[in-house]
């Protein structure tokens, strides 16, 4: 073999094992961000049921209609960023 050879091997050899530690890092980032966004979710849904009860059982309550829903729509923005951005 040629030391130009041997050269290419460690190279594609060191870029491979970097490879896999970037991809298992980005599992485990992956992984705790799935579990956020489901948890944001879940709180949106509720935040959005809960407005509709308000609105159809208390139509007098706009602003506490307003304030939960537009709750509830932070909260699904911050679940969209997370989508995007990890």
């Amino acid at each position: 073999m040629k030391a130009d050879e041997i050269d290419e091997i460690i190279a594609n050899a060191v870029a491979e094992s970097k490879g896999k530690s970037a991809r298992t890092q980005r599992k485990k980032n992956s992984s705790a961000v799935l579990k956020a966004r489901s948890v944001l979710n879940i709180l949106f849904m509720l935040g959005f049921l809960a407005a509709l009860i308000i609105y159809f059982a208390m139509p007098e309550q706009k602003a506490l209609f307003f304030t939960v829903g537009f709750g509830a729509l932070l909260l699904k923005l911050i679940e969209f960023a997370l989508r995007f951005l990890f």
